[in-house]
């Protein structure tokens, strides 16, 4: 067997801090959370599956546990979870549903309003009745549609409908009789309406707890600390990564001395922000197709000619460790985009650095199966390691929170009804047998695959660079 490249030796030695051990205990993990509960419960579940035994009843006994646990914590009032509480209110009440299905077409309706009074009442139009009166009660009628007052609006109309002179006046009465008659005016005051019924009002105040309004001032101070977060992630990663190009060039050079790729031209460097070109990123697919940091070494070729590079190192910069594992199968398909390439075409990549030129051969080699990552692939994160038994992530409990058997129990338990845990058993056998949880039944092995892949930029860095004496 030929001796492993340095670049190889060094990703194989290299701390891995967020690594799940292997093997862990058998037992199911009780005693850290009902998330963490059910997400081993879960993966064992998975493991019984591939090996094609039927799950231990003390399996279904622990999910079903673990369940009922989460639905009681997500319902407390305290630090429950607000938007499965907005859902089961949703579930129980049906004037929740009905001020929810009117929402989804207020904006269409509040539109059709507002130009339908604009017809009739805009200012900047010719006024079409001759008394003050009237004329105050049209522009009245305009205020009260911008200010998306309707009940205030219809009694407005109303009023002008009564009006001697608009009887009279060429069109205006039809219209005003068509904008009081309009299916959207009833909607819109039914919103009006709805909004002041005491479920309806518990339901708002808890989606107003999830965070601040999409568009909002707050949420984008939010998404640009966030923004911020990943960026300083990135510079952390590249800083490391250029660490390990500078160690690879000396290890080069000092192997082969008198080799070319010595100080005056390295043979290796790291581009940020590569980004895949067109001819490559053709039916993307929801596939990576922008790179934080890529590790190059230049190819063979005759000095006077521009520099041919191949990939060999791609990392991800994440903010947090759960990111990695939503995030790998992004990664598999930009891999695999990059491997459609042809062997004897070299592409040009567009990056923070410049354009440079990619010898197809090396993207064609690209690894294209999780089992093959190691090699090629790093997530970098610089949070802190969680334990040996991670929580289901955000989407996969939420998902378990929103199938009908856990919105069934949280509502005989909001309601003060007779329990039985048994109630969530539904969910355990469709767990085993519908096409939709498939994903959540792979979680633990994404996870354990994506943190094998994962490092700490300064564990990376003291692997390349001696500590001070």
């Amino acid at each position: 067997m030929p001796p492993a490249s340095p670049l190889s030796a060094l990703l194989h030695t290299v701390a891995r801090r967020y690594r799940i051990p292997r093997p862990r205990a058998a037992a199911l993990a009780t005693d850290c959370g009902p998330g963490a509960a059910l997400a081993r419960a879960i993966e064992q579940l998975q493991a019984a599956r591939a090996a094609g035994q039927p799950p231990d009843p003390a399996l279904r006994e622990a999910f079903i546990a673990a369940l009922a646990s989460l639905v009681r914590a997500a319902l407390r009032p305290e630090d429950g979870d607000p938007a499965f509480q907005a859902m089961v209110l949703e579930h129980r009440y049906s004037q929740v549903r009905e001020f929810l299905a009117l929402r989804r077409q207020e904006a269409c309706d509040r539109r059709q309003l507002r130009t339908a009074v604009d017809a009739l009442a805009h200012p900047r139009k010719p006024s079409r009745v001759a008394t003050d009166a009237a004329r105050a009660l049209l522009a009245d009628l305009h205020a009260a549609a911008t200010a998306a007052a309707w009940p205030r609006m219809t009694r407005i109309a109303l009023a002008l409908e009564a009006l001697p002179e608009v009887k009279h006046a060429e069109g205006l009465a039809p219209a005003l009789r068509a904008l009081l008659q309009s299916p959207a005016l009833a909607r819109l005051e039914r919103i009006d309406a709805l909004s002041q019924d005491p479920r309806v009002r518990q339901y708002t105040s808890i989606r107003e707890k999830q965070g601040p309004r999409a568009g909002s001032d707050e949420a984008s101070a939010q998404g640009q600390l966030a923004r911020q977060r990943g960026v300083a992630v990135e510079v952390l990663a590249t800083r490391a990564l250029e660490a390990v190009a500078r160690y690879l060039d000396q290890t080069r050079a000092q192997a082969d001395p008198d080799g070319p790729g010595n100080a005056a031209a390295p043979r290796y460097r790291v581009v940020t922000s590569l980004r895949v070109p067109a001819e490559l990123a053709a039916d993307a697919d929801r596939a990576k197709t922008e790179w934080d940091a890529v590790l190059l070494r230049r190819a063979e070729g005759p000095a006077s000619c521009p520099p041919v590079w191949d990939i060999c190192l791609v990392v991800e910069a994440k903010a947090s460790v759960e990111a990695a594992t939503t995030d790998l199968p992004r990664l598999l398909r930009g891999l695999r985009l990059l491997a459609r390439a042809q062997s004897g075409a070299v592409y040009a990549f567009a990056t923070q650095q410049g354009r440079v030129q990619v010898r197809g051969a090396s993207l064609a080699t690209l690894p294209t199966r999780e089992a093959a990552l190691a090699d090629a692939v790093l997530y970098c994160c610089d949070a802190p390691a969680d334990g040996p038994f991670a929580p289901l992530n955000a989407a996969s409990r939420m998902q378990l929170l929103s199938a009908p058997a856990s919105l069934a129990y949280a509502t005989a338990l909001a309601e003060g009804g007779p329990l039985d845990a048994d109630m969530l058993e539904p969910l355990w056998l469709d767990l085993q047998r519908a096409a939709r949880w498939q994903p959540l039944l792979g979680l633990a092995a994404m996870r354990e695959r994506a943190r094998s892949l994962m490092v700490h930029p300064d564990d990376l860095l003291a692997a390349v660079v001696p500590a001070p004496a």
